[in-house]
């Protein structure tokens, strides 16, 4: 529904009447500048209409007109008292001393029926005009109450807390997974650097299915699939008879049998036979195996959680302030209440689900990391225990992680994971 702005029109209108009666009362007629002069009263009526002559102050020529005399004046001043054999009276009056009526008589008050129905007018515009802009002025100001009222701030303050809440649970959650990827994925090439360490260069073949000549090869020290991946194609092209284009097809040909080694490779986790990197990933699933299924539910709830908060928590701070608020439209003043309700929605169920303290609670168990040799060996301990758990734990943590098809630049020992793992003797 279109936004009609109703108080700014009425107060709008206020003005102009404002403006209107101004007008008014500047252009009524107000007295001019006069100057009494002696008029010699030719006729006059019983009311004190007459006519006479005078002689113009300005130009000093005789003139004659229709005048008001003063009906009440004493009786000597009047025809034919005044000037015994005439018919001539006396009596004073004004002429306009200034404009384009100069010279021209003047009654005091001939203009007062028009200067006071102008000026009332004018009174009654004005009384209007304050009117309205009052109720516009008010009625607009009643009209923002609600605009101010708009962002509730404890609302907005307890959403930005229960997101850092998640975003930090979110955090601890994935470091806690990388922690593990990592260690899945050095000793998964480890292993895969041992198993193509025993697999001789005899093997290789061209597309075609062809075998590579390797006999050069193998008296250049390139005996393994492993040395052709590590020499790469410059090492290989340093052999007689090798070209670039060999050379690349070779290395082509051992990136596939290792891809092919590397899909089939089981890593053992043996309690038996510990190594670093065994080690290394039996500490990290710890983690997420002691903080339990609660812990990584929790940390898919956070992360989606963290994702609406933002995008409403965005909405909400465009009206953070009462005058970005005031200023807004009346689109994003909707969008802003629908934001701060549907704010309201969540953190009712996240504080009635005690969501927000889960969230602490999960990311404490979460950040109990190893210190030192004796927790690597309670790790070991609970592995032992649980091996089952930490299997389940690693299948889903690994699960859809590409396998390398490289092993690791420098020869190790049994050191990351990835691929399958499967349980030691």
């Amino acid at each position: 529904m279109r936004h009609i702005p109703v108080f700014r029109w009425v107060l709008t209108v206020g003005v102009l009447l404002i403006a209107c009666s101004a007008a008014l009362y500047m252009a009524a007629p107000g007295m001019p500048e006069l100057r009494q002069i002696d008029l010699t009263v030719l006729d006059e009526e019983p009311d004190g209409s007459c006519r006479v002559s005078w002689t113009d102050p300005f130009d000093h020529t005789s003139r004659e007109g229709h005048y008001r005399c003063e009906a009440d004046r004493d009786p000597m001043l009047k025809a034919p008292n005044y000037e015994e054999g005439s018919d001539r009276g006396w009596d004073t009056g004004f002429v306009v001393a200034e404009g384009d009526d100069k010279g021209e008589l003047y009654v005091l008050g001939q203009d007062d029926e028009t200067t006071d129905s102008r000026l009332g007018l004018s009174d009654i515009l004005v009384t209007a005009g304050l009117l309205l802009a009052s109720v516009g002025l008010v009625g607009g100001n009643l009209r923002a109450l609600p605009r101010l009222r708009g962002v509730d701030r404890d609302l907005v303050r307890r959403g930005r807390h229960l997101s850092r809440a998640a975003d930090a649970l979110a955090e601890d959650h994935a470091r806690a997974v990388t922690a593990v990827r990592e260690a899945w994925d050095r000793l998964h090439r480890t292993r895969l650097g041992e198993e193509l360490d025993r697999i001789p260069v005899a093997r290789l073949h061209h597309d075609d299915g062809t075998p590579f000549r390797t006999d050069a090869w193998e008296r250049a020290g390139l005996r393994t699939v492993r040395d052709v991946l590590e020499g790469g194609v410059w090492t290989l092209g340093q052999v007689p008879g090798v070209g670039r284009r060999t050379a690349e097809h070779a290395l082509a040909a051992a990136r596939r049998t290792a891809g092919r080694t590397s899909g089939d490779l089981l890593v053992r986790i043996s309690p038996d036979r510990p190594t670093p990197g065994t080690t290394a990933l039996v500490v990290a699933l710890h983690v997420l195996v002691n903080a339990g299924p609660d812990a990584r539910e929790a940390a898919r709830t956070a992360e989606t959680l963290a994702t609406r908060l933002e995008s409403l928590l965005d909405e909400t701070a465009e009206a953070a302030g009462h005058r970005t608020l005031l200023l807004a439209g009346p689109e994003q003043r909707l969008r802003t209440r629908a934001a701060m309700a549907e704010l309201r929605v969540l953190l009712d169920e996240a504080e009635q689900g005690t969501v927000d303290r889960g969230f602490g609670q999960a990311s404490a168990d979460l950040l109990r990391g190893p210190d030192g040799a004796r927790d690597e060996l309670g790790a070991w301990v609970d592995f032992e225990s649980r091996t089952k758990e930490y299997y389940r734990v690693l299948e889903e943590v690994t699960a859809g992680v590409p396998l390398p098809v490289d092993p690791l630049p420098l020869p190790g020992t049994d050191e990351d994971v990835p691929g399958s793992a499967v349980p030691g003797p």
